[in-house]
């Protein structure tokens, strides 16, 4: 048993073999249960997961992130002692110390879900590629939901939460719409939430795969379909 045993983080992957090693090696140096779900990859995505010692789930084809996520959560609360669950990118953005310090808060005080953010007060957001700033900030502005809820952040893709939120977590949405669907539950749920100030790592590579004027226009019209049918 180690101070993490009880923690399983949970990686939607989609042609990731470049990266995907060596980001699941680094994140096993801190948290030993980790859940790749390879979605319909067509590249070595899922050599690369099975090499780095972690469990492997895979979709024939491509869902879309969404339904990686709601994959890979059902299955990590099958598993024996599993009590806390983190959703973790598989593009290297995200950082270890950020979840530690996710997880710390989620175990210590009165709270379902934390959702990380790029965006508290005083934060410097000039590394944030501005197409990424342009389109987070209008989903919040078009979603009463998540501004009623505190929220300056809900596309974040760093979410920790505990067994009662990932037991009765059903996203619907397999695209990116999915992380207003998260919005949604909390609210009707009425989970605790709170954010956390991360630290998200553009890179060359990381912008070159998720970062398209296209993806962003997708990104908002998902969210505001969901935010007029759910309000």
């Amino acid at each position: 048993m180690t101070e993490w045993s009880d923690v399983w983080l949970v990686v939607p992957v989609y042609n990731e073999a470049q990266v995907i090693g060596d980001v699941v090696r680094h994140a096993r140096e801190t948290f030993p249960n980790i859940v790749c779900v390879d979605d319909g990859s067509r590249d070595g995505s899922a050599e690369q997961i099975r090499g780095a010692g972690a469990h492997l789930v895979r979709h024939p084809v491509n869902l879309g992130q969404g339904a990686a996520l709601q994959t890979g959560v059902n299955y990590a609360r099958e598993q024996a002692g599993a009590q806390y669950f983190v959703t973790f990118d598989a593009d290297g953005q995200h950082q270890v110390d950020d979840v530690v310090r996710m997880l710390k808060r989620l175990k210590d005080e009165d709270l379902d879900i934390i959702v990380g953010t790029r965006f508290k007060a005083g934060a410097d957001t000039s590394h944030i590629p501005w197409i990424k700033r342009l389109v987070l900030k209008t989903v919040v502005m078009l979603s009463p939901r998540t501004r009623r809820l505190g929220l300056s952040d809900a596309h974040n893709g760093l979410r920790a939460f505990n067994k009662k939120v990932a037991d009765a977590l059903n996203i619907t949405l397999n695209g990116m719409g999915h992380a207003s669907e998260f919005v949604e539950m909390i609210d009707r749920f009425k989970w605790k939430v709170a954010e956390e100030p991360v630290t998200i790592l553009y890179t060359e590579y990381s912008m070159a795969k998720g970062q398209s004027l296209i993806n962003g226009v997708n990104i908002v019209f998902d969210s505001v379909v969901r935010s007029g049918a759910k309000r």
